[in-house]
């Protein structure tokens, strides 16, 4: 899988503010800014991610996902960059 297709898979089940992926292609460094994540905790968070990658986490298409998942409010206040 590509970053480009990793990145399209996350926006199309999350509205993304930002959303910034790096990866070799088998494990993956996600940064992901979402409103849908106000309210949360962190493994509700990243189970919302997983949630919108289904089977794909399952099969091994995506192998390791690391994330660092934040709402617009705590975006900013890190400085949003």
């Amino acid at each position: 899988m590509t970053a480009d297709q990793l990145k399209a898979l996350i926006a199309a089940g999350l509205p993304c503010e930002h959303l910034r992926l790096e990866g070799d292609g088998r494990h993956w460094f996600a940064t992901i800014v979402s409103p849908a994540f106000e309210g949360l905790r962190p493994i509700a968070r990243h189970q919302r991610v997983y949630a919108t990658l289904g089977e794909r986490m399952k099969t091994d298409e995506v192998h390791a996902l690391s994330m660092k998942t934040l709402t617009p409010a705590e975006w900013a206040a890190q400085g949003g960059v």
